[in-house]
């Protein structure tokens, strides 16, 4: 900047890079639809999948937009804007994380054309919210309440798991899955004054490689991926009242360093006693409890284990803290910070704890709990790959099928609510008055990209297929979409093509959050990375600084 007299005055720390304008609007937009087009490609049923290789040399493969999303090493601000939409949309829907940010792009990609027509952001953020508004309304008269008909909901509750599924790498199984996924979402739900209240958190999903994908088990209880910790314990305990422990059955060690100086065998004899009374003093308290089983947070000395093992009491020792407090909400049981608080008061209650092979390992089942919304899946695949994809089209699955029975609404897929959406909002276009129709028109251009899409990672041709679903929209056939498989028009909703109302309306609002926060940017203040360096030593070395 200058000042009077053609003097600089600056503002801005050296090094630091400013893009202004227009300039700043390209770069930014640029960005965001370049992080849109990677993810467009794995879109649908038929999309492909991404290799993802970090710096270690880990690969993850997966069409999951936003694990893609975030593997991805991103820097450019406005990028990552765009991996917030995925971020929050898997937070809220649990699915559409691909559809959001690509329809994200392509809102700034029209904007960017109004841009050219020198039509103010503002406008253009303003027309995209009017229009945003007007897509939910036109949703909530598309979608068909599933919740008085228990048969239908349980029909569509299974299909729109199938549909979430389908297109990842366990579509082989998307029947099993979609099973387990409606039992498992079934069984946590929770009648609550306001409808049904589902927690995702109640379930648990444990990994195993090796086996078949359909050999995917749905646990009624909790799957602990430890062993028992002695040979010696028993393997099956029945009617458990189980002791859940954060500390360690070991011989504590000081806070403060200190020694001890043994002169004698007698003395050393004391010590190994003392130590030892101090041991059998921690599996009495166990036994005095009542408890026949013992989860530890924490470490089990080996003549503990003995002790217990004696006892006939089951110990599983280093159970991860998730593991504990999910234990904790099963059984009823409260985590003991110290064993001289153990009572059995603080006990937890299952009908079962059994240790069984699973895949070569072996695992410790809770099972019969006292909260019977406390489930677990034991996801199997071939391959680490394969059953982390497995885990991730699993859990896509739980949170649409949560989202419906939540909810109790469901739309068509296959590009029907995006053709309806954008005949529906063009029409309300031409009502209004202003550049504003404008915005509001190219919102709705903009939500054929879902269609087009489809269209292109199927290889089919995008402008027939468009035509010919709109088409069949304007002749009065709201659910009428594209089948990759075939290439023809059908009705969505009789072909089992089903995704949950929750799903698209926020996916439409994260995009339009975002496309709007994006466009309002004119000014980039990128400050300059400092880097470290060491200080100077001083001419005549260390002593030269004393």
């Amino acid at each position: 900047m200058a000042g009077m007299g053609g003097i600089p005055v600056i503002v801005l720390k050296e090094g630091t890079a400013r893009t202004r304008g227009r300039d700043a609007q390209a770069n930014n937009i640029n960005a965001a639809k370049a992080v849109a087009a990677a993810v467009r490609t794995t879109l649908g049923p038929k999309g492909m999948d991404k290799m993802l290789v970090d710096t270690l040399g880990d690969i993850v493969i997966t069409n999951d937009g936003v694990t893609i999303l975030k593997e991805m090493d991103i820097e450019h601000p406005a990028a990552k804007m765009m991996v917030e939409v995925a971020k929050t949309m898997d937070e809220e829907a649990g699915d559409g994380t691909t559809t959001a940010v690509v329809l994200a792009g392509e809102l700034l990609k029209k904007a960017e054309e109004l841009l050219e027509q020198d039509i103010h952001p503002a406008v253009i953020a303003s027309g995209y919210r009017t229009a945003a508004e007007k897509a939910r309304e036109v949703l909530e008269n598309m979608a068909i309440d599933v919740s008085r008909d228990d048969n239908l909901r349980e029909d569509v509750l299974r299909k729109v798991a199938m549909t979430s599924i389908t297109g990842k790498f366990a579509e082989a199984a998307k029947e099993f899955l979609a099973d387990i996924a409606v039992s498992a979402v079934k069984a946590i739900a929770e009648k609550t004054d306001g409808g049904i209240s589902v927690d995702i958190d109640d379930l648990n999903m444990e990994k195993k490689t090796g086996g078949r994908i359909t050999d995917t088990i749905l646990v009624n209880g909790v799957a602990i991926d430890k062993e028992v910790v002695h040979p010696g314990m028993p393997k099956r305990v029945e009617n458990a009242k189980i002791a859940l422990l954060n500390c360690s059955l070991e011989v504590k060690k000081t806070e403060t360093d200190a020694e001890i100086r043994i002169r004698s065998a007698e003395q050393m004899k004391a010590f190994l006693d003392e130590e030892e009374r101090m041991m059998r003093r921690m599996v009495e308290k166990i036994k005095e409890s009542g408890a026949n089983v013992v989860f530890c947070q924490k470490g089990i000395d080996d003549l503990v284990q003995h002790y217990l093992a004696k006892a006939g009491i089951l110990a599983v020792r280093r159970v991860k803290k998730s593991d504990m407090e999910r234990l904790s909400r099963a059984t009823g049981g409260r985590i003991v910070n110290n064993i001289e608080e153990l009572s059995a008061s603080e006990l937890g209650y299952a009908d079962l704890v059994v240790e069984r092979k699973i895949a070569g390992d072996r695992m410790v089942f809770v099972e019969g709990c006292k909260n019977p919304r406390s489930l677990s899946i034991v996801v199997r695949g071939g391959e680490e790959h394969v059953v982390d994809e497995i885990e991730r089209s699993l859990n896509d699955a739980l949170n649409v099928v949560a989202s419906v029975m939540e909810d109790g609404n469901a739309v068509p897929g296959g590009g029907a609510v995006e053709t309806e959406l954008a005949l529906r909002i063009k029409e309300f276009g031409t009502s209004l008055k202003g550049k504003e129709q404008l915005a509001v028109e190219k919102f709705a251009d903009a939500l054929e990209i879902i269609i087009r899409t489809l269209a292109e990672n199927s290889g089919l041709d995008p402008i027939d297929k468009i035509v010919e679903i709109k088409a069949a929209h304007e002749a009065g056939n709201k659910m009428a979409g594209l089948d990759v498989y075939t290439g023809n028009i059908v009705d969505m909703w009789e072909k089992g093509v089903i995704e949950p109302l929750r799903t698209k309306k926020q996916a439409i609002a994260s995009a339009v959050e975002a496309a709007t926060m994006i466009l309002r940017i004119d000014d980039v203040i990128a400050s300059k990375r400092e880097e470290f360096k060491p200080p100077e030593t001083p001419p005549g070395g260390m002593e030269g600084m004393m």
